[in-house]
């Protein structure tokens, strides 16, 4: 019986290829290398996305196409490329990306990763490993910020993974889109999978871009000459929409390496015009600001996962002069939309 080929996100560009089950002595996959995966072991993935974006279910002895890649996610998994593939393999992301866990949060102790052991390499028909990013590598455009010119660019900031900021960014395209304006959003770090994009759509959003689009796994161990272009080409790609604004989530906290990279980066920070700041709590509300303030960057405005406590709104506002908005201000509210002029809302120092 031939079993079938589940094929991740990430390899959707993946055609016209051939299974080499022979693995050259001593090779070391790259980011990107695209690979044939059995399913050993069902842990906290029991899905993967497929090339249509379905979640699709896997058991033990299924086949699945992914890539080798990276995973920075202080909530779920720290994870690396292996030196080698005669070892015991682990899913880092549902959307297709394989490599070896180093840490886990706690709350995955007792389930831990999903394992898989390697099958063979995917090749094209000279026999060459096929990567996903070496697939899109022409389409990248070297960053000049002229992109970021022809909009108004507005960053979605979290103090942490799971503070709240693709909700904040969600919910305040949506109130953009109400008052008229035309808005994309960029998913600019992470580890690919869609839901961060399928939600900003849902809420309005007339376009939708991340770096997976582009044969990126995950963005995590990646060169700020790679961001930036990402960056560049991102923006490129949503701008024959001619959108007013738009929304860049960047992934996990303010210290990610990253996040931080471009945060710290004068001429990237000089493109945007406004920030929108998430933050899990009063204190990591507060702190984020100061760090933000430090690094010469000004938030519009505040939102996040505390501004379902009424006491840590309180307890903001009495230590900061910034706007904090909850989901229903952004939801049925015109003033957060009014915040986001084009004039830069970042001063760097």
């Amino acid at each position: 019986m031939k079993i079938r080929i589940k094929k991740t996100y990430i390899c959707g560009q993946v055609d016209n290829w051939e299974l080499q089950t022979k693995i050259i002595r001593n090779y070391k996959p790259q980011v990107g290398d695209v690979g044939i995966f059995e399913i050993t072991h069902i842990g906290k993935h029991f899905n993967v996305q497929n090339d249509s974006k379905r979640n699709a279910t896997i058991i033990e002895g299924d086949r699945i196409m992914a890539a080798f890649g990276t995973r920075y996610a202080t909530e779920q998994f720290e994870g690396y490329v292996p030196e080698h593939v005669n070892q015991e393999l682990h899913i880092l992301g549902g959307g297709g990306t394989i490599g070896v866990i180093k840490s886990m949060h706690y709350k995955y102790k007792d389930i831990g990763p999903t394992k898989l052991r390697m099958i063979g390499l995917v090749t094209d028909k000279e026999g060459n490993i096929i990567n996903t990013k070496k697939l899109m590598q022409e389409e990248l455009i070297p960053f000049t910020g002229g992109a970021a010119s022809m909009t108004n660019v507005i960053l979605s900031l979290g103090s942490s993974m799971d503070s709240g900021k693709t909700t904040t960014a969600a919910y305040l395209i949506n109130c953009l889109k109400k008052t008229g304006h035309k808005v994309a959003y960029i998913k600019l770090t992470g580890t690919v999978y869609t839901k961060d994009c399928d939600l900003a759509y849902d809420m309005g959003a007339d376009m939708v871009a991340d770096f997976g689009d582009y044969g990126f796994p995950s963005t995590y161990m990646c060169n700020e000459e790679e961001l930036l272009s990402l960056y560049e080409t991102l923006l490129a790609k949503v701008l024959p929409l001619r959108p007013d604004h738009v929304i860049i989530e960047i992934a996990d906290g303010l210290f990610e390496r990253e996040t931080k990279m471009l945060l710290r980066n004068e001429t990237f920070c000089s493109t945007v015009g406004g920030v929108v700041f998430s933050a899990g709590d009063s204190l990591s509300a507060i702190s984020g600001i100061q760090i933000l303030n430090k690094w010469g960057i000004c938030p519009t405005m505040i939102s996040g996962l505390f501004t379902a406590s009424p006491l840590m709104i309180k307890e903001v506002r009495e230590n900061t002069s910034l706007p904090v908005f909850t989901i229903d201000d952004l939801a049925y509210g015109k003033e957060p939309a009014r915040l986001f002029l084009r004039e830069s809302a970042m001063a760097t120092t």
